[in-house]
């Protein structure tokens, strides 16, 4: 059974920096592709990072969140430094699996595909 395990959430002041994991089993962590979003009530669900563990390609739109794995951990780290107010959001790790080209992973990045699988996510919360 293919399971997703966030961690790392917080409350932390404007300025300072979080690290969230996300710990996977049940599928072949070799050929995944793992996405991090981010949603506040009454918004759209909005990508934050991803990456293709095969080719360690990550892909993510603000600098300030660094993508990163543990291939032996089967384990994936979204580091958020400089984190600011509007960053304030329930964080979900997703996965899709039998990925086998770092196209498809960019594909469920945007959405042009739904990760099959989440997590139940971990609330980051930046204070002014």
């Amino acid at each position: 059974q293919v399971q997703l395990v966030e961690s790392g959430g917080g409350s932390v002041q404007a300025g300072g920096s979080l690290r969230l994991s996300c710990a996977a089993s049940g599928y072949t962590f070799d050929s995944a592709c793992v996405g991090w979003f981010r949603q506040v009530p009454g918004k759209e669900r909005e990508g934050v990072a991803a990456i293709y563990i095969f080719g360690n390609i990550t892909y993510y739109d603000d600098s300030r969140f660094t993508i990163s794995q543990d291939n032996a951990k089967k384990t994936v780290y979204l580091q958020m430094d400089t984190l600011k107010p509007m960053d304030t959001a329930m964080y979900y790790c997703a996965a899709a699996w039998s990925i086998y080209s770092s196209s498809s992973c960019i594909d469920y990045f945007r959405n042009r595909y739904t990760f099959p699988k989440w997590g139940r996510g971990t609330q980051v919360t930046v204070s002014s």
